[in-house]
């Protein structure tokens, strides 16, 4: 790997250390127009079961909860750096039982069978080990009619190319593209 890729990668990818700290602030400003379009996409409602998968320092959560009164809202990262900024920003939620965020992997969610009425990434699938893992993962913790938003930013240099097949490969239906301002979006829903 070349160091540019893995100073990126400390950064944004997997963040750790001080440019992971660094990363994590950075992203708390740039990717907060996305989540909040992700959100609206996907059309949180106040009872909804939520997961972020890749939720970075945790302005999705932040976002998500916003809109959630009767639901919660969950998420998992593979920075513990991540994990540690997102439960600072998301504290009273925690508290209060609103929120549960994980240091894990997508691969392996810490979740039961169709928990979530919807999940949603930013930025975060082209990181992931074994992104069709991840994709049969999401499909198993999401409820029959769930939605799924694999969305990526102007800056994340992640392709449309073969995200729909990766979908439908996982089990999901309906697969749609959708544009937005500086970000692109798959939705899916599990049948």
């Amino acid at each position: 790997m070349d160091y540019g890729r893995e100073l990126l990668m400390r950064m944004f990818g997997r963040p750790r250390g001080v440019l992971g700290r660094m990363g994590g602030v950075i992203m708390s400003r740039v990717n907060r127009d996305a989540a909040a379009q992700v959100i609206k996409l996907l059309d949180v409602r106040p009872n909804d079961k939520v997961l972020e998968v890749g939720f970075g320092p945790g302005v999705g959560i932040q976002l998500a909860l916003e809109r959630i009164t009767d639901g919660w809202v969950a998420g998992i990262d593979q920075s513990p750096e991540m994990v540690r900024q997102a439960a600072a920003r998301n504290a009273s939620a925690l508290r209060d039982a609103k929120a549960d965020l994980r240091y894990g992997s997508v691969e392996r969610l810490p979740f039961a069978d169709e928990m979530f009425d919807k999940a949603f990434a930013i930025n975060s699938m082209q990181v992931w080990g074994d992104a069709r893992t991840g994709l049969r993962e999401v499909w198993r913790v999401l409820k029959s009619g769930g939605n799924l938003a694999l969305c990526f930013t102007v800056n994340s240099g992640q392709s449309k190319d073969g995200i729909v097949e990766s979908l439908a490969a996982a089990g999901f239906a309906q697969v749609r593209m959708a544009d937005q301002a500086k970000l692109f979006c798959a939705i899916a829903i599990k049948p």
